[in-house]
Parts: structure tokens; sequence; C-alpha cells
């Protein structure tokens, strides 16, 4: 698992989307059951790694551009050098890909997986509960969010999971952002301190008052100013609909 992320980081260039923790602390073991652990294996055929939640006992839900050839998921891990008996490993059977994603443009970047085998819900395995409503939440808002990515635009990835309080940001801020759509996705960070999501676990979920609201997706390669997150609320038909197809 180590060998998987210390890949990532040379794979990812800068925006490439591959976001993770920058100045934030280790997590509490357990006290996010719901952050899956991802490793794609890339149409290229190279080895990569996402984040994800897990919405049901049959979905996970990630970003787009985390889509491979294979993915397996991994729940109910906090150090990923230590495999425990929390751990489950499950298969990925169906990539659902929002129908109007385009990776040019970085928009609609948000897909479902269906997993092989139903997860056990356990104290270390857990589910999450999505925004019900389109709204905006206003700016200045404190929200959270967790992976096991660099600490450091220099440093290497973290092997516990860890977590940083991220502020929700005027739209106006992430303007130098080609096709930056306000719509569709939210500007984060913090304007006095290097803090932010950085590579290693894009498509993990942003919580703000202790449900999934954003996914992580994308930002500067110096970690500097502020990344950009998908809005999850616009695409809740979406996602409903396609959880009764399937």
């Amino acid at each position: 698992m180590q060998a998987l992320f210390l890949l990532l980081a040379i794979l990812f260039p800068p925006e490439a989307g591959a976001e993770e923790i920058i100045s934030g602390v280790e997590s509490k073991p357990r006290s996010h059951p719901y952050m899956a652990l991802l490793e794609m294996v890339t149409d290229e055929g190279y080895v990569a790694g996402c984040g994800g939640f897990l919405l049901s006992q049959e979905f996970v839900m990630i970003a787009a551009h985390c889509k491979g050839r294979k993915i397996t998921v991994t729940l109910g891990a906090h150090d990923i050098k230590q495999e425990e008996s929390t751990w489950q490993k499950l298969e990925v059977s169906e990539q659902i890909i929002h129908p109007n994603y385009n990776s040019f443009t970085k928009l609609n970047d948000i897909m479902l997986l269906k997993l092989q085998t139903r997860a056990k819900l356990t104290h270390a395995v857990g589910t999450i509960s999505l925004l019900t409503w389109s709204t905006f939440i206003s700016p200045g808002r404190m929200c959270r969010a967790a992976g096991w990515g660099r600490m450091g635009v220099m440093e290497l990835v973290s092997d516990t999971l860890r977590e940083v309080k991220l502020r929700l940001m005027d739209a106006r801020a992430c303007n130098h952002y080609f096709f930056h759509n306000h719509n569709l996705q939210i500007c984060v960070g913090n304007p006095r301190k290097i803090r932010s999501a950085y590579k290693g676990d894009s498509g993990g979920p942003l919580l703000c008052a202790g449900v999934a609201q954003h996914i992580v997706f994308y930002g500067r390669g110096d970690a500097k100013l502020f990344s950009v997150f998908t809005r999850i609320s616009p695409y809740v038909p979406w996602i409903n609909k396609s959880l009764k197809n399937i």
C-alpha cells in the first residue's frame, strides 16, 4: 500500500486534481468510518490512488477523474502500513460516471462506484449522509476534509489518516482557474496560511456540519491560495436516480 502512494506522488503533476492534506492533524482512529481508500489501475496501466466515501453498503462516491480499468476499495483503514482486522478490501463491479463529465474543463467531476460485495457496517466502517437540498452555504463557513496524502508540497504521503479545517471562500477567489463554475464548484482554503487538500486523495468528502457537501478536486501545485471542490448538491437528483436504477 505504501508503494502505491509513493508512486502516486510521482504520477500526478500540479493541478492534476490529486488533492491531499497540508497543515492538518492526524485523525483519531475510527473517527471517519465512511472514508474509503482507493487503488486504481489506470487505462495506461499505472497504479494510482484516490479517496472516496461510503454512501451505502453497496456504493462509494468519488471524483470521476479517478476512473480506471480496475478499482479496489479499502474500508476501515487508519494506518495504511499496518493492515488490521477492521479492513475490508472490496472490488468494484461498476463505475457510474456522470454523463456530462468533461476531463478538459474539469466540470461534473463526480462518480459512483458499485461494490461487488456489500460492505459490512462495523465500528470502523460506516456510511455518511449527503446534502439533500440544493443551496449555497455562506462564504466563511469552516468545513473539514480528510485523507492519506502528502503533508507538504515537498513531503511524502502520510501513513495515517489526517484531517484539516478549510474555509469556504467567495467564488471570486477561484476566478484564476480556467472553467471555474461556481454553480457546480466551491472555492475553499485559507487566505493567510498554506492549509490545503493536496496530492494523494482526490475524491474524498468535504464535510460541513457533519454532512458530505463537496468532493476534493484540484488546486495549485504550490498549495497556496485556494482549491476547487465539486459541489454535491447539484447532483443529488442524478445520484438518487443512479442508485435506484442499479
